[in-house]
């Protein structure tokens, strides 16, 4: 491809202005850029940048559709909601026009397997448009490919065990108090866990009507399963308090949360699958201690153990470049909802992007 890779941004917020300065400078330039936020709209992009202006002016979220139609970017960037629901009409909007979309939506990394429905649409969609959907970010690599490279360094293997932490002062008051942050361990039960203390059968009545929240390791198993080849016999989801000796003080929810309340909670799904391979991931937020910080720790159990820990891990940056260098995957791969485990392992991208394209 001799011309730049010609890029939308839909959701200019925080991890934009990452994503956007790197599509620069891999030698692509953004044509185009939505969100829903008053105060965003109307800037130029080079101001939420932190940099000159370039001339891109952040339209309405509702504008989509038509300037897609009209510009036809070769990629669209999607960095808004956690839930397929909530990204659905952005990547109806570009499968209508034919444009490639990638998510850091953590439910659109392997849909699949938590909204069926709304998966199938979309890949029929655009299947006819041709046009590839997809999500990625932190996960495609710190919680897929890395484990599925190490996998493959492995004889055999019995479970594989993940477990990635983060603090929930860093995200507002909404996010601690849906992690159950303060309360103590009656009221959580109640208010947090009975969520996901349901009955196999209703969890199925709830992933089929689009109705399931799943955690984010619950999609992600999907895709360790996909690339690894293992068929999933079952997969739960439960949701565990997590606690502190003493007592802890939370800026974001303005109070001191005793001892042995919740500091928050831990997601944990487990898979079984028909060749006896069990994952076990666990997804860690809450307020933390003094001496607690970010951390990506996974173990593969088997002929040989092999564990291993990144930490503080700077999640945002490492998301949004996974995003950018996958955009020549993207535009190359097969048309449809192609999940990244069907394309090839992550790569630096060293020369400008449209030199990846033929």
């Amino acid at each position: 491809m001799t011309g730049k890779i010609k890029v939308a941004q839909y959701g200019c917020g925080k991890m934009a202005v990452y994503t956007m300065r790197y599509i620069y400078e891999k030698g692509g330039e953004v044509i185009a850029a939505f969100d829903v936020n008053p105060k965003v709209i109307g800037k130029d992009i080079g101001e939420i940048m932190g940099g000159g202006k370039k001339g891109v002016i952040v339209k309405d979220a509702k504008e989509a559709d038509a300037v897609l139609a009209q510009l036809k970017p070769n990629a669209c960037i999607i960095e808004t909601m956690s839930l397929f629901k909530d990204v659905y009409d952005a990547f109806y909007a570009c499968a209508k026009n034919g444009v490639n979309a990638i998510s850091t939506c953590e439910e659109a990394f392997f849909p699949q397997n938590s909204s069926p429905k709304m998966t199938a649409e979309l890949d029929a969609l655009a299947k006819k448009t041709n046009c590839t959907l997809c999500g990625s970010g932190y996960q495609d690599v710190f919680w897929g490919n890395l484990i599925t490279t190490l996998a493959g360094a492995t004889h055999s293997i019995k479970k594989i065990k993940g477990k990635s932490s983060y603090n929930v002062e860093d995200y507002g008051i909404a996010l601690a108090k849906a992690h159950g942050a303060g309360l103590d361990l009656d009221a959580f039960a109640k208010e947090v866990s009975s969520a996901d203390n349901i009955p196999e059968e209703e969890r199925k009545r709830l992933i089929d009507s689009g109705e399931f929240l799943p955690s984010y390791m619950w999609n992600v198993n999907g895709w360790l399963c996909s690339s690894l080849g293992l068929t999933v016999v079952s997969q739960t989801q439960k949701t565990v308090p997590q606690t502190y000796k003493n007592d802890l003080q939370s800026s974001t929810l303005n109070m001191t949360i005793p001892a042995g309340h919740a500091t928050g909670m831990s997601a944990v799904v487990t898979t079984k699958t028909k060749e006896g391979i069990v994952l076990e991931t666990e997804c860690i937020g809450k307020v933390y201690a003094p001496e607690e910080f970010d951390q990506n720790d996974w173990i593969i159990e088997g002929e040989p153990k092999t564990q291993v820990t990144i930490n503080r891990p700077n999640t945002v940056e490492l998301t949004c470049a996974t995003v950018v260098n996958r955009l020549p995957d993207l535009i190359s791969a097969e048309p449809g909802y192609t999940t990244t485990e069907k394309m090839p392992v992550n790569k630096y991208r060293v020369k400008p992007l449209n030199e990846y394209l033929k």
